[in-house]
């Protein structure tokens, strides 16, 4: 097998950064008391306000200041009067302790004018004006998740499994579903909807309010054919059971119906679009005329209808479908234009790129195309005809900010400065802040404007703690696979690096489809690379080609037979990082979390190529996974017993080559412990060693925000490397 180098290497050594003395300790990295802070991200947290404003979070101490910033001149003047805000939420009812401290988180959700906001204060939310003039205590009892309506008189919100509304400027409450109960979710998101589907950040909201303020589209979820997943937490007597819905692969899933709600508390259900097919339905929103438009797919994900919702039934405004799988998220949530059209992203080509379509679902022309990702649509202005969106043009390894006529002529690169960005227009399109940084470069925020041009460097977060630092040098390659496929990887050398010497190496990977890692971007573990690096050993990172974000056609080779392609791939990185003579292939330990570790698991089965596996969380059998994620890549088990059997890793354990320390959370709700438990029974039985490191009460990532937790485990991770690398 011969692996060819491609031209493109980059040697990254810091010309600002680095060029100390000082060392990194671990206890500086992870310690709870310990501690310190080497990289801050930019201190001016701004956000764009509908007149055309910026509004800018100033903490001090416990408090809170929200300030309105003037973007052509940077004048600031106080947006909310603290005292005042504070004085209203007291007449309201509230305590002044507690609306101290309300004011102080600024957990607000504000109207579209921004003239009012919720705020929770102790168990109950209040609406505030914005000017301090009044404040009233939403509703009686507990509520979730509320959300304003597109004209500021009304919020919806979640009361257990059931939607309630109130009305701003009279508090009458009038509860909109009826039928919630455990087991049927009425605008509520059950656990596998919200982890696979929609996503955390928007909650456990299952609702959309309709341009009209006079409507709701709703999801109604009825479990009763999920199974129940139960976990212990032993850390108190009695035991706490902790219970969930969770489909894994083939169970039942929940049966979702769509309905609309008017503020009487009348719902209108949809029409069933699939009559005797399993579906998901996978997008909800409202075109400019009021109609719902969804987005539904079978069960396994092989295809995906956008329909649009009318009297007496719906129509069927596109259909995507390649013979592999449809990501909902890859296609997101259509951008209306005034006519009736939209725009729309898809993977067809192999490539994400945005669609114009007309009011009718008929193709005008594609927006953007080439072999590179859309990443995100950020809008459209309609008068000058163009789309702003970022992209992977100009680099695979990060995201700029781009806009292109609506024709598809003319694109135009907005962001320039190396690195990755992350951009925030104003509503019309003049002006954007960009938030950007590079694996040598900590973030920072300037504003610019809309044709790119520097406006205000507002915070260049300089860091000097780190430029103390003497850190090691980053290098990134483009590398040719067996058959040619050109995979991004990142090597950390050792401060004072010797290329005569031979280095253990210390492999961080996720692997899983479309999740790339090597990225010119700052991120959280850069400090623990460069820690390695400066304790003598090489960071390697390799994307293997499912996992490198350029485009669905480079991640469709894992379709039914997870971990195969991928493992295949990083040996073929391997064998190129053992060819340059400075690696110690006989002493490599591989790390990652979640699929990382299933990845890390997968390979210490599948070869012997690795001496050391530190392996977090891992799925050790996709049968184990839940339903929606696992089916989009493996189809269903009684379809793929192949493909499920490939992946089972305590029926490898006996092949286990190294030694493993496998770490997890007694409360992960996401990959159960089941997982870990099966996996080292079968290691137990096979007589293989392995060290094991529980985090009791964390869930899949929490033990990482936990600070005694998180220094057990930086510390076990250091001393297993220390031990036996």
């Amino acid at each position: 097998m011969s692996i060819r180098t491609s031209l493109a290497c980059l040697s990254l050594a810091a010309s600002l950064l680095g060029q100390g003395t000082e060392r990194i300790t671990l206890e500086a990295l992870a310690h709870p008391t310990l501690k310190q802070t080497y990289v801050g991200m930019p201190p001016s947290q701004l956000e764009w306000l509908p007149d055309g404003g910026l509004q800018q979070s100033r903490r001090e101490a416990d408090q809170l200041t929200l300030l309105r910033v003037d973007p052509a001149t940077w004048d600031t003047e106080p947006l909310l009067g603290r005292d005042r805000l504070q004085a209203a939420l007291v007449g309201a009812g509230a305590s002044a302790p507690d609306a101290k401290a309300a004011l102080g988180r600024g957990a607000f959700s504000w109207n579209d004018a921004h003239t009012a906001f919720l705020a929770p204060v102790a168990d109950h939310y209040f609406v505030v004006d914005a000017e301090g003039r009044f404040a009233k205590q939403l509703a009686d009892g507990p509520l979730e998740d509320p959300s304003f309506s597109p004209d500021g008189a009304q919020v919806a919100y979640l009361r257990r499994n059931d939607i309630y509304c109130t009305e701003v400027a009279t508090g009458r409450e009038i509860r909109l579903t009826s039928g919630g109960s455990d087991l049927v979710l009425n605008g509520r998101l059950d656990w596998v909807y919200q982890e696979e589907v929609y996503g955390r950040s928007r909650g456990s909201r299952a609702f959309w309010w309709a341009p009209d303020s006079r409507h709701i589209a709703y999801l109604s979820l009825d479990e009763t054919r999920v199974p129940l997943f139960t976990l212990v937490d032993d850390r108190t007597q009695p035991q706490r059971l902790l219970q969930t819905r969770y489909p894994k692969a083939g169970d039942p899933n929940p049966v979702a119906r769509l309905g609309t709600v008017d503020l009487q508390g009348h719902t209108s259900w949809t029409p069933e679009t699939h009559p005797g097919q399993e579906t998901l339905i996978t997008r909800v929103s409202w075109d400019p005329l009021g109609r719902l438009v969804a987005q539904i797919s079978d069960r396994t994900q092989t295809w995906l209808e956008l329909r649009r919702f009318e009297k007496g039934g719906s129509r069927v405004l596109l259909k995507e479908q390649d013979g592999t799988w449809q990501d909902a998220e890859h296609h997101g949530t259509p951008l209306f234009l005034k006519d009736g059209g939209f725009l729309w992203e898809s993977d067809r080509t192999g490539h994400r790129h945005i669609y114009r379509y007309d009011a009718e679902g008929g193709l005008v022309n594609a927006v953007t195309r080439g072999p590179w990702d859309v990443r995100r649509m950020h809008g459209v202005d309609e008068a000058r005809g163009l789309v702003f969106f970022d992209a992977s043009e100009h680099s695979p390894l990060a995201t700029h900010s781009y806009r292109i006529r609506l024709d598809g002529q003319q694109l135009v690169r907005l962001t320039l400065s190396r690195g990755s960005h992350r951009v925030r227009w104003n509503g019309s399109f003049s002006v954007f802040l960009d938030t950007w940084s590079s694996l040598e470069q900590p973030p920072r925020q300037a504003l610019f404007g809309g044709d790119g041009k520097l406006i205000r460097m507002i915070d260049e977060n300089p860091c000097p703690r780190l430029k103390a630092l003497k850190l090691g040098t980053i290098r990134l390659q483009q590398l040719k696979t067996r058959d040619g496929f050109p995979m991004e990887t990142l090597l950390i050398l050792p401060p004072d690096f010797d290329p005569s010497r031979k280095y253990p190496v210390y492999q961080h990977i996720y692997g899983g489809p479309e999740a790339p890692q090597v990225n010119d971007a700052w991120n959280r573990e850069l400090m623990w690379f460069h820690f390695l690096a400066q304790n003598g050993i090489l960071v390697w990172v390799c994307d293997n080609r499912s996992a490198s974000n350029k485009g669905k056609a480079s991640a469709a080779g894992i379709y039914r037979h997870l971990g195969t392609e991928e493992l295949a791939d990083q040996l073929d990185g391997l064998q190129w990082l053992g060819q340059q003579g400075f690696a110690d292939l006989g002493r490599i330990c591989i790390e990652g979390w979640s699929y990382g570790g299933f990845m890390s698991a997968y390979a210490m089965t599948h070869s012997k190529a690795y001496k050391l596996g530190i392996i977090g969380a891992p799925v050790t059998s996709f049968s184990l996974y839940d339903s929606i994620y696992t089916e989009r890549y493996m189809g269903l088990p009684s379809e793929n017993r192949a493909g499920y059997q490939g992946t089972d890793l305590a029926a490898a354990a006996k092949d286990l080559s190294g030694r493993a320390l496998i770490m997890h959370g007694l409360a992960d709700d996401n990959v159960h412990p089941q997982n870990t438990v099966q996996f080292i029974d079968a290691l137990q039985q096979a007589g293989k060693d392995f060290d094991l490191r529980l985090y009791p009460g964390s869930d899949h990532v929490s033990a990482f925000g936990k600070p005694w937790q998180y220094w057990d485990l930086m510390r076990a991770r250091w001393e297993f490397l220390s031990e036996h690398l």
